[in-house]
């Protein structure tokens, strides 16, 4: 059997969508195109007959050697006074705030756009890679190139949504200049391993912004929300989280557009979160990813998931940098309102993401090879889990994740139905969470009970 990321990667449904593969395979071979659960992967479009690697070489999901502490050691180790932990990689600063004119427009606090606008109007960069809204409803987001600050205020916001870089990388190798891309952590590794395979990437790339990323979603996902919140027409345009100012920043709202230009929303409460956080329509290459913090960009923003910030319904922004030059630009910024904030805070903002990732995903693999099912490497080492209510739990979301991406795929059902489908698994969910509350809280009662024995004894 040949090599290829098809036959090693998208087989073994390990594939992201990311189209790195497709941008740099020599002999174009490859095309992306939608697979039957609405996300995006590489096909063959004539015969591979050389079998040259490089497809392999830039997956961020194939077996290799290189993964987000030795790219981000050869990136930012020997920059000074850098800092490294194991949750973020490396860092120089942490910030928290906001861009006062991107704010209401932007997911969190506006910071992404606020960054890229600064790095354009100071002459770092020419152009800005980010994704955009389209007319297309077949592809409702893509990446587009802007050199303009108009331009990329369009980008800001959520984008849930698959969207692939292909045809934009050989866009950059195709024009030549200086550009600033924004992706997900798993796009910014891919781009990284192109670059070392690229000297044109390496020299035209010159700021990568990441954005945390605790799962992407199946263009399903999507159709589903859109069906809870009672579309019936045909979706031209969604915004994934737009803000209320009666609503906390947590509880923000999707918003669809149809053809007969109508407006309808459903809040994050209404149904959102719980497809989210059970991880419906989740990729499985999601499954094996360690990396929260885009530990290959130069910069980080988040939202500010903490309790003094997540009220506000105006949304906060956290900055992780590791580039000197991107901390330059900050600490000159005008229009922003910042703070340094620690690091460990930056960490508790996504401390639920990081338990996925790093505490759940050391279970998954332990399942995943007592099963035999092809693994990439991880940074995180497979592991047991003595917790059997957590077992279940990790468990049940499998069950649901994969669930919902066939049943979906292969049934013509609503929301209605398929949250039919699920309700056996979240009622189980919720029985062994209040299970592991009534074990704690008498765990909590017997070492009181005891600790009042051990003072009167010794008393």
């Amino acid at each position: 059997m040949k090599s290829s990321v098809i036959t090693k990667v998208v087989e073994h449904d390990l594939c992201i969508g990311c189209g790195l593969c497709v941008a740099l395979c020599p002999y174009g071979v490859l095309s992306m195109r939608w697979n039957h659960y609405g996300e995006y992967n590489p096909v063959e479009v004539t015969s591979c007959t050389r079998e040259c690697g490089l497809c392999l070489r830039v997956c961020p999901f194939t077996n290799s050697e290189e993964n987000e502490d030795t790219i981000g050691r050869e990136l930012y180790g020997g920059v000074s006074g850098i800092h490294h932990r194991s949750e973020t990689g490396y860092y120089l600063a942490s910030y928290v705030g906001y861009s006062e004119k991107h704010r209401l427009t932007s997911a969190s606090g506006g910071m992404a756009t606020w960054i890229l606008e600064a790095l354009l109007s100071e002459g770092v960069i020419d152009h800005v890679v980010c994704v955009i809204p389209t007319s297309d409803s077949k592809r409702l987001f893509d990446f587009q190139v802007f050199d303009a600050q108009d331009g990329v205020c369009t980008g800001a916001g959520s984008a849930y949504y698959p969207v692939e870089i292909s045809r934009v990388i050989r866009q950059i190798l195709e024009v030549p200049g200086r550009y600033a891309i924004t992706g997900l952590p798993c796009f910014l590794k891919a781009i990284r391993l192109a670059q070392k395979q690229n000297k044109k990437l390496r020299e035209r790339v010159v700021i990568t912004v990441g954005l945390t990323c605790g799962q992407l979603k199946s263009r399903h996902f999507t159709d589903y929300i859109a069906s809870l919140a009672g579309v019936k027409e045909e979706v031209m345009a969604v915004c994934c989280r737009r803000k209320s100012s009666d609503h906390p920043a947590s509880n923000s709202h999707y918003t669809f557009i149809t053809a007969d230009c109508r407006e309808q929303r459903i809040f994050w409460e209404e149904g959102i979160a719980e497809a989210w956080t059970n991880r419906w329509f989740t990729l499985n290459a999601c499954n094996y990813c360690d990396d929260v913090f885009a530990e290959c960009a130069d910069v980080t923003c988040m939202d500010a998931w903490l309790p003094d910030y997540s009220r506000d319904s105006r949304g906060t922004s956290l900055v992780l940098v590791r580039s000197p030059q991107v901390q330059s630009v900050i600490e000159r910024g005008e229009g922003v309102c910042l703070d340094h904030i620690s690091v460990d805070q930056v960490v508790k903002s996504q401390g639920g993401v990081l338990t996925v990732k790093r505490e759940h995903l050391a279970y998954r693999l332990n399942l995943y090879c007592k099963k035999g099912t092809k693994i990439p490497k991880k940074r995180v080492e497979p592991k047991s889990e003595g917790n059997p209510i957590l077992r279940r739990e990790v468990f049940l979301k499998e069950k649901m994740r994969t669930e919902s991406r066939e049943v979906w795929s292969n049934n013509a059902i609503d929301a209605e139905r398929l949250q039919e489908i699920m309700r056996p698994y979240l009622w189980q969910l919720t029985a062994g969470r209040q299970i592991s509350k009534i074990i704690t809280f008498s765990i909590r009662i017997l070492q009181y009970i005891q600790g009042k024995i051990r003072g009167e004894y010794h008393g």
